[in-house]
């Protein structure tokens, strides 16, 4: 009987995917991050054959050498920045995650975030309950419209042309974009205009929203010169990876009303904020959920479990990284 150590909690569909097939399953029964000495103790106590991981999972070579046996890591997660892909080819282990079922739920959820960034829903919020409210008044909390703005795409992948359909068709946006692949279809289809350069885009738009995978190449991609390009009525959104954003450097340009706003999912060094994030007003901040439907993240967990089950039946999983 195939062996299977889940990391932590995931729903239900994908375990009982696993269970169907007979295999042993071992959960971590804390609903946390294990620690790196967790993880390599929990590893050690059986012979498993795949590991379930999250995007919290640092997973590197003495990973991989406690638990010898496993033919696969499937992460619970579009990206793989967690896993060192060199260490796993070196010990011929397959990587599996899980992309495309999490992209209109966090297009979704990025113009959540632009909308209630540009229109001020959080502070309104805070402002009711605070007992603020006195009744309606021709200049309270005054936002801004999304409608024929111009947004700027950096990262053109499946989840930055989500958002542009959503832009374009739902509010008439115009959009701009910069990929390190131009799109003329895209281009066609969305009346969308390409940039050769990131500072193109972040100097033209009303709103940035990133959406690169994290590479060394796209760390602090947005940084302090190119967040003092933007516009000074501008708002930056972020969905992608916390990296991406030099976070010291966006504290400063929007305590300093550089740019009018941001709205983040993601951070540096995540869990932890950046000091002085957190209170400041002209921001929103989310805990890193963007994917977080039911709908959504069930789907994550059977593709992570059909990439473990084609594994260890010797097929090749339908989502393989490496």
């Amino acid at each position: 009987m195939a062996k299977i150590y889940i990391t932590r909690k995931i729903p239900e569909s994908g375990i009982n995917k696993l269970r169907e097939k007979g295999y042993e399953i071992d959960i971590n029964p804390e609903d946390r991050v294990l620690s790196r000495e967790e993880l390599l103790e929990a590893l050690k106590q059986k012979p498993y054959d795949a590991v379930l991981c999250l995007l919290t999972d640092k997973i590197d070579g003495e990973v991989f050498d406690a638990a010898p046996n496993a033919k696969i890591f499937a992460n619970y997660a579009v990206g793989y920045n967690n896993i060192d892909l060199d260490a796993a080819r070196e010990r011929g282990v397959l990587i599996g995650n899980t992309p495309g079922v999490l992209t209109e739920t966090v297009a979704e959820y990025t113009f959540a975030l632009m909308l209630a960034i540009a229109h001020r829903v959080v502070e309104a919020d805070k402002f009711t309950r605070a007992g603020k409210y006195k009744g309606w008044a021709p200049m309270l909390l005054l936002g801004t419209d999304l409608s024929n703005k111009t947004l700027g795409i950096v990262g053109l992948g499946r989840i930055g042309s989500r958002v542009a359909y959503h832009a374009v068709k739902g509010f008439g946006m115009r959009v701009l974009y910069y990929d390190i692949k131009r799109n003329e279809e895209f281009e066609k289809e969305y009346g969308a205009e390409f940039r050769e350069s990131v500072d193109d885009v972040m100097k033209e738009a009303d709103f940035v929203s990133v959406h690169v995978p994290l590479l060394d190449s796209t760390v602090h991609l947005i940084n302090k010169e190119r967040l003092e390009a933007m516009k000074s009525s501008a708002f930056l959104i972020n969905t992608s990876r916390g990296p991406v954003v030099d976070e010291k450097a966006l504290v400063e340009a929007l305590k300093n009303k550089t740019i009018k706003g941001a709205a983040l999912d993601v951070y540096e060094n995540e869990p932890e904020l950046e000091p002085g994030l957190a209170d400041l007003e002209n921001v929103i901040i989310t805990p890193h959920i963007a994917s977080a439907t039911e709908e959504t993240r069930s789907k994550m967990a059977d593709l992570a479990a059909e990439n473990i089950i084609a594994a260890l039946e010797g097929g090749t999983p339908p989502h393989l990284v490496n």
